[in-house]
């Protein structure tokens, strides 16, 4: 069911990414009322001016069930034309609750069969298998058996939901990726009670730099498509995008196609590759089915995504093959600030550090060369600010919550002093230390779209 008023609005989950911005940014100077949704009036998108209006919603993080239900409810306002995912939680509920929101507002997502195909990565990579996309070797953690080589460790699910964990999806951290060194194997059982699911293991490919297909599809057709090339992330070993260009190599452009088709793929997708350095060839990492965290770069380089899709579901024409300046760089200044930190102050053992000076210099020079940033624009600079305010607030909870940790080993210390002092026990103390099977090193989650460590209901 679609209603086109003179009033026709749109729903963007406020998130602390900056692709809620791009969307209002994109849509609100063409005439589109703008919606944002959050469960905290902190999220940069509610200053923004581009933003008409600001409604609370229930945190998906703590709720799945009661969030899809308050996204359904402003689905059903007369002037609320369609809702755009920007995380991984978002277009689950849309997608699984399809037929719903499609009595109310126009749905240019995937059925919940095909979303399921994405976000759990076993489907995932069979489909790439299939599709005769290059992937890493992957198996099931209970089911890899060469422990010689660098792997890594990650979730097989993107969300914590009873479709994917069964009861499990209340208690269990489905965790995030972590690299596991040569020579060590963790505990299967350990690592199901922990994150409530047997994670996946794949070889690693060792290159940081990810390139990045970017798509919007009308039932198995591109609408537009559009690539760049992470050059660098969070933190030193990969993570959120921190610096990119945008790029054109048709190599990249196949992969990505075909696995789409493969799928069958109806609405937004990133998919995510890096470039095997022996034999150049791509290798999928994982597909994204909605709105991406550097969305801005983008827009900026003339892909303007958030208004293709707000076309797609008005039913309305989009250009033929639209395009996009190649060679553009653009930054997220606190993703920058983050790498920095990480190459000053971080170990991962399975990826060379550069040196402090090297990636300041880095920097520094892109910083001059290419200043386009996601969130600082002069026409709409409170969001960056307020991201600023918001990085220091997670900074000082950090800070608290390490001394808070460090506080309590010093109880339990001058505890055990007592206890030794008085002849308290008699049973053996357990060790504390380093399992025999090593100790991985974390890594934050690719796109930071989503906070998929989180108990939800």
């Amino acid at each position: 069911m679609q209603r086109h008023r003179d009033d026709a609005s749109v729903l963007v989950p406020g998130i602390d990414a900056p692709s809620t911005v791009a969307c209002l940014r994109s849509l609100n100077p063409r005439g589109v009322r703008t919606i944002v949704g959050s469960e905290s009036r902190s999220t940069p998108a509610a200053s923004s001016a581009y933003r008409d209006e600001f409604v609370r919603l229930p945190d998906p993080e703590t709720d799945l069930t009661e969030y899809g239900d308050a996204l359904l409810s402003l689905a059903e306002r007369p002037d609320v034309q369609t809702i755009i995912p920007v995380r991984e939680e978002d277009v689950y509920v849309l997608a699984q609750r399809k037929e719903e929101f499609a009595d109310e507002i126009a749905t240019p997502w995937p059925e919940f069969e095909t979303l399921r195909r994405v976000q759990d990565r076993v489907d995932l990579f069979a489909a790439a298998d299939a599709a005769g996309v290059g992937s890493p070797e992957t198996e099931l953690l209970d089911q890899w058996d060469d422990w010689s080589r660098e792997t890594i460790v990650k979730p097989r699910y993107t969300v914590a939901s009873p479709a994917y964990l069964g009861s499990r999806f209340d208690d269990a951290e489905i965790g995030s990726t972590e690299y596991q060194r040569p020579d060590t194997r963790p505990d299967p059982q350990a690592a199901l009670e922990k994150r409530g699911h047997v994670p996946i293991v794949q070889e690693r490919v060792p290159d940081s730099r990810e390139f990045g297909f970017f798509a919007l599809y009308d039932h198995g057709t591109p609408v537009a498509t559009f690539q760049h090339c992470q050059r660098r992330g969070w933190k030193y070993c990969g993570g959120p995008s921190a610096y990119r260009e945008s790029v054109h190599i048709p190599e990249l452009e196949t992969a990505g196609r075909a696995l789409l088709s493969e799928l069958d793929w109806h609405g937004l997708a990133m998919v995510e590759f890096l470039r095997d350095p022996s034999d150049g060839e791509f290798k999928l990492m994982e597909i994204n089915p909605r709105f991406w965290s550097s969305l801005p770069f983008s827009v900026r380089a003339g892909a303007d995504f958030p208004y293709y899709y707000w076309q797609l579901a008005m039913d309305e024409p989009i250009a033929t093959d639209p395009t996009y300046e190649v060679e553009m760089g653009g930054h997220l200044l606190r993703g920058e600030l983050s790498y920095l930190h990480s190459v000053a102050t971080e170990e991962y053992p399975l990826v060379d550090r550069p040196s402090l000076g090297t990636a300041v210099r880095e920097v520094a020079t892109s910083l001059v060369d290419h200043p386009r940033f996601d969130y600082a624009v002069t026409d709409d600079p409170v969001p960056f600010f307020q991201d600023g305010v918001n990085l220091v607030r997670a900074w000082l909870d950090s800070r608290s919550d390490e001394d808070h940790a460090t506080e309590t080993e010093r109880d339990a210390e001058t505890r055990a002093e007592i206890e030794t002092e008085l002849g308290d026990g008699g049973a053996d103390p357990t060790e504390a230390g380093p399992s025999a099977d090593g100790d991985p090193t974390r890594s934050a989650q690719t796109d930071g779209g989503s906070r998929s460590d989180s108990r939800r209901r």
